[in-house]
């Protein structure tokens, strides 16, 4: 299993979603294509924008659908980031 921290990547509050993307192709991908499972640490992380989460996950959520949630994993998230996840991935789930 592997962590990503992404504190260290995105500050206090992830809003850049070129930076979600690059996360996702660089390190989440490769990470997934090896079926090893992943930790989104968002420890630090106090909120983020719709469009960061969108760029993280929904590219993820269309290729694994509901199995995603077996592999990749939340942690630390604020209320806030628990929020916007929960929006994200309730769209991407009603869209199909």
């Amino acid at each position: 299993m592997k962590t990503i921290n992404l504190f260290p990547l995105v500050g206090e509050f992830a809003e850049n979603k070129d930076i979600a993307r690059d996360i996702r192709l660089n390190q989440i991908i490769p990470i997934l294509s090896k079926g090893e499972q992943i930790i989104l640490n968002f420890s630090g992380v106090n909120s983020a924008t719709q469009s960061f989460i969108h760029a993280l996950i929904s590219d993820l959520i269309r290729t694994y659908d509901t199995n995603l949630f077996d592999i990749l994993l939340f942690k630390d998230c604020s209320t806030t980031v628990q929020e916007i996840i929960n929006i994200v991935v309730d769209y991407m789930l009603e869209r199909d």
